[in-house]
């Protein structure tokens, strides 16, 4: 048997033979697979008729279908012909069938020539993902087709990834997808594949993120909800997926990146690389940080997250190595740099409202920043977890709780987790909900156990429920991790209000802390 041809050039389309991609002068048409079959068959056999029998045995092959669904396929590839003028092409032929009477059909074989978007769609340098459809029942349609729409819309928020316009990443509905051959037809590092499943008044729908080069799986998610309100699921779960599926692209990017030569790195990779080390929230990676967030200032003097970055890396300097002034003043700063050229930058308003109520301790200039993130990317789970610090400190306890949870229900393995938990610890104490508070300090100490703020939290915790002998090993541990620790420094460093600050320091002072 001879193989196929591999694309069909007919006026200004290509039909893909392979993938059954439709393009018109390049550019991707949303055909389904049966639209695919039909006019392959259609123009197999150019300007002769082809009978209804035949050209549903090849869109529905061995099944027993009415000539109606034939009709509305028929009619949707007239529509995806009409971009190019070929709304007509297709003629109707009363009794017998169909024929393709459009411009002549060229026909090219696989082994001379490639389909011609596949040798145009490099890999962009810059971080690439495509959304797929997600595999649906007839029931479940909308809703997937509804939640691709809000991820694709919101993972477009994210400036640093480049996302395919649903138009191209739809060619793909209907058809088992191969990522890594999405990844060549698309021109995309990263594919988003899913499915929706309905069972009653339960729906379950199943993520996967893989790297399109080897195939191999970088994260997957599983979310349940009832039909009671659908559109409300649709909408939860698009941000619950972007929220917890950006870290994970995040760190597959840092990973590719450490195996590129230090010196041929742009402004976009050196501030990928450093991130990870700014997210630890630890002085020594934060100084590692900086030379490499400097440099990508030296290439983009106006690049909003190199500066949100270097303000907190500056912050995590001033909180654990002595509360050094030049710190604190370079972290504010930076800050002001990020919110003036990150005004459609989620991230870099989250980082600069973060250091604005940590640093500059103008806590009111902070939640205009988290808000204005918020409000440009809904699904920024770092603007709930650093607001939630924010507010714990600014005495807000129970927005420090609720924003806390928010985040981590959007990104539940953030790296800033650590952070969350802190916070939710500090609200909890200052409800003198202390074994909440508790239990929250050791989650932070799970989630980053050489970070000194999540022990500190925990001995003023531990100390306030009587439990002394473990809140004067948690202090020990937070004289081994900061060795400069003051109570009244850090309290100050941080300008928390009177009467939290009374509370605190006399819990820390039983457990051991020096004042």
């Amino acid at each position: 048997m001879t193989r196929p041809p591999a694309a069909y050039r007919f006026g200004s389309f290509t039909l893909d033979a392979d993938t059954g991609a439709l393009l018109c002068d390049g550019e991707p048409s949303l055909l389904g697979q049966r639209g695919a079959a039909l006019l392959r068959l259609l123009l197999e056999r150019a300007a002769s008729p082809v009978s209804k029998d035949a050209l549903i045995e090849a869109a529905w092959p061995g099944l027993a279908v009415e000539d109606s669904n034939l009709s509305v396929q028929i009619a949707a590839l007239r529509r995806a012909l009409e971009q190019g003028g070929g709304g007509r092409w297709i003629e109707t032929l009363p009794r017998r069938g169909y024929r393709y009477a459009g411009p002549p059909v060229t026909r090219t074989d696989a082994t001379t020539n490639q389909t011609a978007h596949r040798g145009a769609l490099a890999v962009p340098e810059k971080p690439s993902i495509a959304v797929l459809p997600f595999e649906q029942s007839d029931e479940t349609a909308w809703l997937a087709d509804g939640m691709v729409d809000e991820i694709i819309t919101g993972l477009s928020r994210i400036r640093w990834l480049f996302v395919i316009a649903r138009n191209s990443s739809f060619v793909w509905r209907g058809r088992i997808a191969d990522v890594k051959q999405v990844g060549r037809d698309l021109g995309v590092r990263y594919v988003l594949q899913g499915s929706v499943r309905r069972a009653d008044d339960r729906v379950r729908i199943n993520a996967q993120l893989a790297e399109a080069v080897t195939g191999t799986q970088i994260w997957a998610e599983r979310y349940d909800g009832t039909t009671g309100n659908l559109f409300a699921l649709q909408d939860e779960i698009a941000l619950s997926v972007i929220g917890a599926m950006e870290p994970s692209l995040r760190r597959a990017e840092a990973e590719r990146i450490r195996r590129k030569r230090p010196d041929s790195l742009d402004a976009d990779e050196l501030v990928l690389r450093a991130q990870a080390d700014v997210d630890s929230g630890m002085h020594e990676r934060s100084r590692a940080a900086l030379p490499l967030l400097k440099r990508a200032l030296e290439l983009d003097p106006c690049y909003a997250l190199a500066h949100g970055l270097a303000a907190i890396a500056h912050h995590n300097l001033f909180l654990h190595t002595g509360l050094k002034e030049e710190n604190r003043s370079a972290a504010v700063h930076h800050a002001h740099k990020a919110m003036e050229y990150g005004r459609d930058d989620a991230r870099a308003l989250t980082c600069a409202g973060f250091s604005l109520g940590m640093d500059a301790h103008d806590r009111q200039a902070a939640f205009v920043a988290f808000e204005a993130a918020l409000a440009l990317s809904p699904s920024t789970a770092l603007a709930w977890i650093l607001g939630s610090v924010v507010a714990a400190w600014a005495g807000e306890a129970e927005r420090a709780i609720d924003w806390s949870e928010r985040g981590m229900r959007l990104s539940p393995f953030d790296p800033w987790a650590f952070a969350a938990y802190d916070a939710q610890a500090l609200g909890h104490f200052q409800r003198e909900r202390f074994q909440e508070a508790a239990a929250a300090a050791y989650k932070s100490n799970l989630a980053n156990p050489a970070h000194s703020i999540t022990w500190v939290q925990l001995a003023a915790s531990l100390a306030t429920l009587g439990r002394l002998a473990e809140a004067r090993a948690a202090a020990s541990r937070v004289i081994e991790l900061q060795p400069t620790f003051r109570i009244a420094g850090q309290l100050a460093g941080v300008a928390r209000p009177p009467e939290l600050a009374l509370k605190l320091g006399r819990a820390l002072r039983e457990a051991g802390l020096p004042e």
